[in-house]
């Protein structure tokens, strides 16, 4: 009886420590989802007083919109970050990760940009990659390398990739230290009894290393993958999504919020972003699916 009222008591402590938060969520994200999968079935204009139900009909208007397919595919082709943010936080947390002299200071350097306002990230490397007196192109000029300024980003052909360059530096160090602390939880033991095996180096990061840290790939894999779908700062702030750049979340700003394009539309922003939903969704099925199948991780 004692044991079932102890028991009683931890789970309302654990709700009530949980309630502020569920709460918060509740208000800020959960109803705003659901709000936007409403408002996507309705013809919906916030200066209208008239938002008639039509079923499906926006995204029916969505999928015969071609500026949705050239977000859509940008938005695909953003995931191309991924592997090189894998590869590039696991490389450099294998740099970092042992303890030597002044390693923690070297780690801090490479987690700035992580605390960094993606504002001011965006900012400082526009001014970077600017096509006249850039600090890019004005050293590529003084070193032969180009005789003129590159559009990096005026360009349709390098806009989308340089962004995405930016977007690999800034995240880089938050992947770093996941790989870091998965790197630290491989038991030595294994690791040794590898080279003991005859394994070298190369052998053993393969055979042992990789199998014990794959979660944390699967994992930073999974979140990269989300935030290369919904990336939105970076295109807002360095192209204005011109020259190709327009991503879906961009292309769901634009629909329902910049009045520089016309009359506003909810309905079939919430539509777009129902879609991205979806998108985000079955992609995250599949990459976990694929990424456990791999080492026949649960």
């Amino acid at each position: 009886m004692k044991s079932s009222a102890a028991s009683s008591r931890q789970t309302m402590t654990a709700w009530a420590f949980l309630a502020p938060t569920l709460i918060v969520m509740g208000l800020f994200q959960f109803l705003p989802i659901l709000g936007a999968f409403g408002m996507s079935l309705l013809d919906y204009f916030p200066d209208s007083p008239n938002n008639r139900f039509v079923g499906l009909e926006n995204f029916a208007r969505v999928l015969r919109d071609p500026a949705f397919w050239e977000a859509l595919k940008n938005s695909v082709l953003y995931l191309l970050v991924v592997p090189v943010v894998v590869g590039l936080a696991l490389a450099l947390a294998l740099l970092v990760e042992p303890a030597i002299p002044f390693m923690n200071t070297f780690r801090a350097c490479y987690y700035v940009p992580v605390v960094t306002m993606m504002v001011v990230v965006a900012y400082a490397w526009t001014l970077v990659f600017n096509t006249d007196n850039g600090l890019l192109n004005q050293l590529l000029v003084k070193w032969g390398a180009a005789e003129r300024g590159i559009p990096w980003l005026t360009s349709e052909g390098l806009a989308l990739w340089t962004v995405m360059t930016v977007t690999v530096w800034k995240g880089l160090g938050y992947y770093m230290v996941m790989f870091i602390v998965a790197l630290k939880a491989v038991p030595k033991e294994l690791t040794e009894a590898s080279r003991i095996d005859g394994a070298n180096p190369v052998q053993g990061f393969a055979n042992v290393t990789i199998p014990m840290i794959w979660p944390t790939v699967t994992l930073v894999a999974i979140i990269s993958s989300i935030s290369a779908l919904q990336v939105f700062e970076e295109i807002y702030m360095m192209t204005n999504g011109r020259v190709g750049t327009s991503t879906l979340v961009y292309e769901i700003y634009t629909t329902g919020f910049d009045m520089s394009r016309g009359a506003i539309d909810f309905g079939q922003a919430c539509a777009m972003g129902v879609l991205l939903f979806v998108v985000i969704l079955g992609f995250t099925v599949f990459a976990v699916k694929r990424m456990q199948g791999a080492y026949g991780t649960t």
